[in-house]
């Protein structure tokens, strides 16, 4: 996806995430981040926008702390919600592409990363407003999650810190029903690491294989809806282990 495409849907979904949390209210407990409420929610994602937006516009090359969350509740954080997440949008708008700042993985530019991170953090975050709201979930389209699917597995994931490991080499293989995209994902003693495949093409066998739409995967990998949304083949301890240790923080 294009640099302004992320910056579209970061842009659609902060008013999806702050008219679903306003029609919850800011005590409605949040089913998909359990002991949050919506105004743990929207302290979270306010802070991250502010944090993200600072490297953008102040330029930072080395990393710098987050200047913590808004004291704030019901229509006050809302506002501050809002504010701050059009404030992030405005200055991705108006970056340089040769933007030059600190980033957490490797991406094609600094500008690319923060583009495409705060579009999927907020969506992330969207879904769980819309889960304390009525469990209705807008819809995510299909390339915005096959990017997300992409990001999770060759961008968090390859880090060190990476919890998804294995004592001996195992495979498991992402699949997007919907768009013919897979990732086989290697297991080891050391980080994950994902190869992608798109298109039709004969694929080696595997120890397990996670199935479905590419939006059900793109949500089930981040564990916002649960391992039964997927079809499992293989291993299913493969399965279970992706949902106990590939949480990100």
């Amino acid at each position: 996806m294009k640099i302004a495409e992320h910056i579209q849907s970061l842009a659609a979904e902060g008013r999806l995430l702050a008219d679903a949390a306003e029609r919850a209210g800011t005590g409605a407990p949040v089913p998909t981040c359990p002991g949050w409420q919506v105004r743990d929610l929207l302290r979270h994602t306010a802070m991250v926008h502010t944090w993200a937006a600072a490297f953008v516009t102040e330029g930072h090359t080395s990393y710098v702390p987050d200047a913590g969350e808004p004291d704030l509740d019901g229509p006050e954080l809302l506002d501050r919600f809002r504010a701050g997440h059009g404030l992030l949008v405005e200055a991705l708008e108006r970056a340089p592409e040769d933007l030059e700042c600190w980033a957490f993985f490797a991406a094609p530019s600094p500008l690319a990363f923060w583009a495409r991170r705060q579009a999927h953090e907020t969506t992330i975050h969207r879904v769980d407003a819309e889960s304390a709201h009525s469990g209705a979930l807008s819809p995510v389209a299909s390339a915005h999650a096959v990017d997300g699917i992409d990001e999770l597995l060759h961008g968090f994931h390859s880090r060190p810190k990476s919890r998804v490991r294995t004592d001996v080499p195992r495979t498991l293989r992402v699949r997007a029903t919907d768009t013919g995209t897979a990732w086989t994902v290697r297991l080891s003693a050391e980080p994950p690491a994902a190869v992608r495949e798109d298109g039709p093409s004969v694929l080696p066998p595997v120890d397990c294989e996670l199935s479905a739409t590419a939006q059900e995967l793109y949500l089930t990998l981040w564990n916002r809806l649960p391992l039964t949304a997927l079809a499992v083949e293989g291993d299913p301890d493969l399965a279970r282990l992706w949902r106990e240790r590939s949480s990100v923080t």
